[in-house]
C-alpha cells in the first residue's frame, strides 16, 4: 500500500498553512498591527482569522485524512484531501477579502472533512467487527 497521495496532500495542506502565516506577516506590516495584538483593523482581523481557522481545521483534517487512507482507501483519501485543499484555499482567498464571501469555501472543506471522518469511522468499525 502506498500513501503517496495522502502524503502529498499533507504537505500541500502544510504549505497552505504556511501561506496563511506569511499573509499575516504582510498584513501586520500593511495595517501596522504590532504583535502580540490581533485586533485593530478589520482587514487584518480577517487575514488573522484565516490563519487561525486553517490551523484549527488542520488539527481535525490531518488525522481524518490518514485514518481514511489506512482504513478505507489511499486513492480516495487523496482525492478528498485535494477537495479539502481547494475548499480551504477558496475560503482563505475569499474570507481575506470579505467575511460574507467565506461560506462556499468553508462548505467545500467541511464536506470533504466530514466524508473523511465518517469514512474513517466506518472503516475502523468494519475492521473491529471483522476482527482485524
Amino acid at each position: 500500500m502506498s500513501h503517496y497521495l495522502p502524503a502529498l496532500v499533507s504537505l500541500l495542506a502544510l504549505l497552505l498553512f504556511e501561506a496563511t502565516v506569511v499573509a499575516v506577516v504582510f498584513a501586520r506590516k500593511k495595517f501596522n498591527i504590532v504583535a502580540p495584538a490581533t485586533t485593530g483593523n478589520s482587514d487584518f482581523e480577517r487575514v488573522f482569522r484565516v490563519q487561525m481557522n486553517t490551523l484549527e481545521n488542520l488539527v481535525m483534517f490531518l488525522p481524518a485524512l490518514w485514518l481514511f487512507a489506512f482504513y478505507v482507501s489511499d486513492l480516495y483519501a487523496g482525492i478528498l484531501g485535494f477537495v479539502w485543499l481547494v475548499g480551504r484555499s477558496y475560503y482563505a482567498f475569499s474570507y481575506s477579502r470579505s467575511a460574507a464571501a467565506r461560506s462556499p469555501g468553508f462548505g467545500i472543506g467541511f464536506l470533504a472533512f466530514a466524508v473523511l471522518w465518517v469514512g474513517a469511522l466506518m472503516g475502523i468499525g468494519v475492521r473491529i467487527v471483522a476482527g482485524n
